[in-house]
């Protein structure tokens, strides 16, 4: 695969059909909900992912307007069965999921040509190495920091192996959350001396910023004062970090500006609730934040 177009933000990981409570399907995976949210800042977005043939184009085809898509050929699509989907899970929990079906590895001679790289996994398919330019390297590692060998395919915390983390010594910033973090410790310190800003959020509960002299900086979350939906509002988070931290913000500036980000995404239902950059930075101004 080689670069044909220069793209401002580019995410690499499994677009997930996922199933609810109530039966129904939605698209879902960092790829997807990160991609929204750069997208809606007003990013040209490209989403690399892997799935069964028309069956991605399909899940995401209420959004194609918004989003550049390439989907590597596979016998399934990945596909997780989300219980409690309407419940908020507690602080730096994972949200209780079954693994169903899984696509594969994104594997190959991978080329971009994009400002952000945002890898994004969902269970340990995205690749350690790629080639061109690329300007920022954002990681997202809890499907690095976990497999599915629970019962019935549920999630299990589990280290991630010595080639992912050595992909920490080319990221800019990482974002992981509280759950993740014991078992990311060695990635967490690659990363910090190769120079990245991390940030581990905790739900509702203060996030710690680690900058890369290993100094660590509590910031609070404001509230959310009618929680709608949370699905996806750490990707959003995540993406929104990224974009803040590559357009120049301090970190505790683009946390500010990620947990705004959230905050409007789970203000409503859905990922068309995610939002647009003037309705973040008012809810960013109305939050008396940076």
């Amino acid at each position: 695969m080689s670069p044909d177009l220069h793209y401002d933000y580019t995410t690499v990981g499994h677009v997930t059909a996922d199933v609810l409570d109530d039966g129904s399907r939605r698209p879902g995976g960092t790829a997807f909900y990160s991609a929204l949210q750069a997208s809606r800042l007003g990013l040209r977005t490209l989403v690399l992912t892997r799935g069964a043939e028309g069956e991605v184009e399909e899940l995401l085809a209420p959004f194609a307007g918004e989003l550049e898509l390439r989907v590597l050929p596979a016998a399934r699509t990945t596909t997780l069965r989300t219980f409690d989907s309407l419940a908020q899970p507690a602080a730096g929990q994972p949200r209780r999921q079954q693994l169903r079906a899984w696509a594969g590895p994104i594997a190959g001679e991978l080329a971009f040509d994009t400002t952000i790289l945002h890898l994004a996994p969902v269970a340990r398919e995205t690749p350690a190495s790629w080639r061109g330019p690329v300007g920022f390297v954002g990681l997202t590692a809890q499907g690095l920091a976990r497999d599915w060998s629970g019962p019935a395919g549920e999630i299990v915390a589990r280290a991630p192996g010595p080639r992912a983390t050595r992909t920490a010594t080319r990221c800019d910033a990482i974002v992981l959350s509280e759950h993740e973090r014991a078992s990311c410790e060695e990635l967490l310190a690659v990363g910090i001396a190769g120079g990245a800003v991390v940030a581990v959020t905790a739900g509702a509960q203060p996030n710690t910023i680690i900058i890369p002299d290993g100094a660590e900086l509590e910031l609070e979350v404001p509230p959310v004062e009618h929680l709608a939906d949370d699905l996806g509002a750490g990707d959003v988070f995540a993406a929104a970090f990224f974009i803040a931290l590559a357009d120049g913000r301090l970190p505790a500036e683009a946390a500010d500006f990620a947990n705004a980000a959230a905050a409007v995404r789970m203000a409503a239902p859905g990922a068309e609730a995610i939002g647009r950059r003037e309705k973040i930075e008012l809810r960013l101004s109305h939050a008396g934040q940076r």
